[in-house]
Formats: C-alpha cells, sequence, structure tokens
C-alpha cells in the first residue's frame, strides 16, 4: 500500500496551492475505499468516510476532517485521467508479477457509454477500454463521444499500451484493415468478429463454413474443437472451426497478416426447440484451434467486465456530469473491480456480495485487502 500512496501523490495536483484545504492524496484514497465497501454515489462516499474517519487516519492526514462530496467530486474532476490510470497501472504491476506465463496473453478492446452521464447540453461519455483477463485489469482507455467514433479511438488506444505478443480480440465494428494494420505494426496478433458491416468479407467466410464437406475437412485437419456446458439452465453446445487454407479468399490481400478464418456455431435449446447461431471471424494465428477458441471466449470477458459496472457498481445509474471525475471514476471502479476478483472473503460469493461484506466491516476487511 505504501507504493501506491508514493504513486498517488506524484499526481499533478492543478488547484491553487493557497486554496487547498484537503490533500488530493486523501480524496483519491477515500474514493477507493469507499467504492470497494459498497459506495456508489458521492453522498455516500462522503458517508463512508465519515463512518470510517479514524480507520483512514491510519493511511491518509485528514488535516482538516473528512471532505464534502461536493469537494471530492470537484477535485476529482481536476484530474487528468492518464494520472489516474497510471496509479491503476502500478498497482496492477504489484499485485500481477506473472513470473514464469506461459499462456499467450489476450487484450479485449471494447466501448461502454456511461449513461448516467448525460445531459441535455452533451452527451454521455463512451470509454473504449483494453481489458486483459488473465491479470484482470484494463490496461488502458480511451474517451470518446460515441460508438461510432471507436473505429479512430482504437489505434489511439493501441498507442497507449504493449501488446507486443498479445492477441488483440475487437468485436465486428472495429474489424478495420487500418485496425489491423495498427496490431501487425505493433506486433500482435489478432482475432477479428465478422459481420455485414465487411459485406464482401463476410459473405466468403460465410458460404464457406455452409459447405459440409468443407468442416469435415476441418475436423480431419486438427481444427476443430467442441464444448459442452450447462449455462443459464440449459445445455450449450459450442462448436469451433479453424481453417488456415485460406488462399481462395478475394479479400485476403486487404488484412495484413491474416492466416486463418475461424467459425463458432453455438447451439442452445429454447422452449424444446433447438437454436443455433454462427459467428464468424478472422485471425491473424495460425491453425491452433485451443488458442483459437480461447480468443474468442476470452473477449466475452470485457463485456463481463462492462456487466459489473453496470451491475456491481451501478455505473450507469451514477449521474456524475462532470466529464473528467466521471471518467476517474470508471477508472476507479475498473480498480475496484480488479481487487475484488482477487480478494477471498473465505468463502465464493458475487463480487457485489464482497463489496455488501466489506461494507459490514470495513477495517477488517480493508486492511485484509491492502495486504494483498
Amino acid at each position: 500500500m505504501t507504493e501506491i500512496l508514493k504513486t498517488i501523490e506524484l499526481i499533478e495536483d492543478k488547484r491553487q496551492e493557497k486554496k487547498v484545504r484537503h490533500k488530493l492524496l486523501d480524496i483519491v484514497v477515500i474514493v477507493l475505499f469507499a467504492k470497494l465497501a459498497n459506495a456508489d454515489d458521492w453522498e455516500e462516499v462522503e458517508i463512508f468516510a465519515k463512518s470510517n474517519e479514524e480507520f483512514l487516519k491510519n493511511y491518509i492526514e485528514l488535516g482538516n476532517g473528512i471532505p464534502s462530496h461536493d469537494t471530492m467530486q470537484r477535485v476529482m474532476g481536476s484530474i487528468a485521467p492518464e494520472y489516474m490510470q497510471n496509479v491503476y497501472k502500478k498497482w496492477n504491476e504489484l499485485a500481477n508479477s506473472n513470473e514464469g506465463e506461459t499462456l499467450k496473453k489476450i487484450i479485449c478492446i471494447d466501448g461502454k457509454t456511461m449513461r448516467g452521464n448525460k445531459s441535455k447540453e452533451r452527451k454521455a461519455n463512451h470509454i473504449v477500454s483494453a481489458w486483459c483477463d488473465m491479470d484482470g485489469f484494463c490496461l488502458g482507455q480511451k474517451k470518446v463521444e460515441e460508438k461510432s467514433n471507436e473505429i479512430t479511438a482504437i489505434p489511439q488506444l493501441l498507442d497507449t499500451i504493449q501488446v507486443k505478443g498479445c492477441v488483440i480480440t475487437v468485436d465486428a465494428m472495429g474489424t478495420q484493415t487500418e485496425i489491423v494494420e495498427k496490431i501487425k505494426q505493433e506486433r500482435a496478433d489478432y482475432t477479428l468478429a465478422v459481420k455485414e458491416n465487411q459485406k464482401n468479407l463476410y459473405r466468403e467466410i460465410s458460404e464457406y463454413f455452409e459447405d459440409g464437406e468443407l468442416l469435415q475437412e476441418i475436423k480431419d485437419n486438427g481444427g476443430y474443437k467442441m464444448t459442452v456446458e450447462k449455462a443459464h439452465s440449459q445445455m450449450e453446445k459450442r462448436e469451433y472451426y479453424q481453417c488456415s487454407k485460406i488462399g481462395w479468399m478475394q479479400e485476403k490481400s486487404r488484412w495484413k497478416g491474416i492466416k486463418s478464418i475461424g467459425m463458432i456455431c453455438k447451439t442452445t435449446e429454447q422452449s424444446g426447440k433447438q437454436v443455433t447461431e454462427r459467428r464468424y471471424y478472422i485471425s491473424s494465428l495460425p491453425l491452433d484451434v485451443e488458442l483459437f477458441a480461447r480468443t474468442v471466449r476470452g473477449h466475452w470477458s470485457v463485456e463481463i467486465m462492462h456487466w459489473h459496472l453496470d451491475v456491481t457498481f451501478k455505473e450507469d445509474s451514477n449521474t456524475t456530469l462532470d466529464k473528467t471525475a466521471a471518467q476517474n471514476l470508471n477508472i476507479i471502479n475498473k480498480w475496484c473491480l480488479s481487487i475484488l476478483k482477487l480478494f477471498d472473503v473465505g468463502k465464493k460469493m458475487s463480487l457485489r456480495k464482497k463489496r455488501y461484506c466489506i461494507s459490514m466491516n470495513a477495517r477488517k476487511y480493508l486492511e485484509q485487502i491492502l495486504s494483498l
């Protein structure tokens, strides 16, 4: 924790020194601890701090007592999000050394709109995040004005993070030749979803996987994997197909580094009827159906992270209108999510219930977290 406090102290404080009553370090620590302890809005953050003032003084000065919720929100709006992301990154480096790691890392890129941040005059923040499920950590993020701007934001995001040797996954909106060029330029691999926004590519791949004989050939060549599992009270069968014989593709020359195409065929039984859904992919990975399947399943981790922001941290209900404060709160929510994934309360429970447990005995559980 000492290292993190030192890192937070390096955040540039843009306030006029003579007018500062509450240290920036104090405010960031209060917000982080409060969010772990089930506080969802600024008033709840203040209530948490006042209820745990003596405990907080073990780590921060609080020379002028507990700042008001308005002060905390205003100060969080003065911090450049890049500084906050760097503090989060420093914590991850300390918590996840991953020595001896052999699995190829998967970095999943996707965007989420902070709906509570919308006003009559301004659109809500749309945050494009790069999430590594192996570490349970957000490597970086980029704020854009709306979802359609993800295409330009992704290359900019890739400039800010280390992706060499990793596999990048992006949903169909990000399947663009410029993004593929950028990924390969950064010496990374990719598995990208293909939908009808790339009509010719989608047509070629979908028609190929409609041929039963070709599917059997893929199986014979080791490009097939099947899983069966129970989810949402129903059985789900997933069949993964990967093919590296793609010399026939007219679209091949447009996609730098492409080495294979793939399909996942998911079959579920709903109301006594079987429902089959097919999704298609392009990839710079050579034939390795286990790795291909892991990249496809791995992308869901960023969607799960966004689900937690909405459900566990109630982000869409938070009406912080200051764009910068809202973005910093988003980073702290992700930081808390990473911490909660590592934190063991003694028995298996949801992240939402972990937050509730911490709120019931903040001193006990936060001290345990600080020792992680």
